[in-house]
């Protein structure tokens, strides 16, 4: 039998989230359910104090949301002839409303980023508390133009709150991707790791779960509130959809399908020094 594409293991005090589609590691629309039916499980739980999400395979934390699945997503909005519009926005998506949950839950998140962790997998992992990442020959940030899209999960909104406008605006413009060391450096990541990164966050994870629940609780609600402004969230994903219908949008995803479905098919515009940050 093949890996569940979202599976939960309870180690004392920790619960650790794993996705796991081989063999890229794509997120693929039945990612959201399972999501949400592990959120469920780890924030009814009292005993867990801490959650760990991390890839279920080598090389992958999450690659990006499936280029196939948008392509064909596209094709069927436009031949059905629909679009959309900032007056009407688009509702929520269940993986928005799984991202909103760990960004506002009282039990802090930790992203142990284990490989490639680019679109919506990085958007998820900007959603954790703290992302650990293992040093390693990958790709880390969001690339999205590159498709012709935009950050459409709340990457605008979330990494210019992690980053500040500058670097969020130079990185998203550009979909220029980091190795895990200039992410840290950048500020994309907590903190790069070497060795296993699950290693570094069973420690972190440890050690959270021994301080006290409500004051963990209490200093990150005081530090993250609610998560980015909702006005603004459900202005981004209206307005990834607007792109992703429109002509140039559609014909950029075919050609990428067409070349093997990796967003990194077409080169970022311009290069990061991979020893000193800018």
């Amino acid at each position: 039998m093949s890996a569940p594409l979202v599976s939960v293991t309870v180690e004392g005090a920790v619960a650790v989230i794993r996705f796991t589609n081989p063999p890229e590691g794509y997120m693929v629309p039945a990612t959201e359910p399972a999501l949400a039916e592990a959120l469920d499980r780890v924030e009814a739980d009292p005993a867990v104090r801490v959650v760990i999400l991390t890839g279920g395979q080598p090389g992958v934390f999450i690659r990006h949301f499936s280029l196939g699945v948008l392509h064909r997503r596209t094709v069927k909005l436009r031949e059905k002839g629909i679009t959309f519009s900032v007056d009407d926005p688009a509702p929520e998506p269940l993986l928005h409303q799984c991202m909103r949950r760990i960004e506002t839950s009282a039990k802090p998140y930790i992203a142990a980023i284990n490989g490639h962790a680019m679109g919506g997998g990085y958007e998820l992992a900007l959603a954790c508390d703290l992302r650990l990442a293992e040093a390693g020959d990958y790709h880390i940030g969001l690339p999205e133009v590159r498709a012709g899209l935009l950050p459409g999960a709340g990457g605008t909104q979330r990494l210019t709150r992690l980053v500040g406008e500058a670097v969020a605006l130079e990185l998203i413009l550009t979909g220029t991707t980091l190795t895990p060391d200039q992410a840290a450096r950048r500020g994309l990541v907590t903190r790069c790791v070497d060795g296993p990164v699950m290693v570094a966050a069973m420690e972190q994870a440890t050690m959270l779960a021994r301080l006290d629940p409500g004051a963990l609780a209490a200093a990150k609600r005081l530090v993250r509130g609610d998560g980015p402004d909702p006005a603004r969230m459900a202005e981004e994903r209206t307005r990834f959809a607007m792109v992703m219908v429109s002509d140039p949008a559609a014909a950029r995803l075919e050609r990428l399908v067409e070349a093997g479905g990796d967003i990194r098919a077409i080169p970022p515009l311009t290069h990061f020094d991979d020893k000193e940050p800018r």
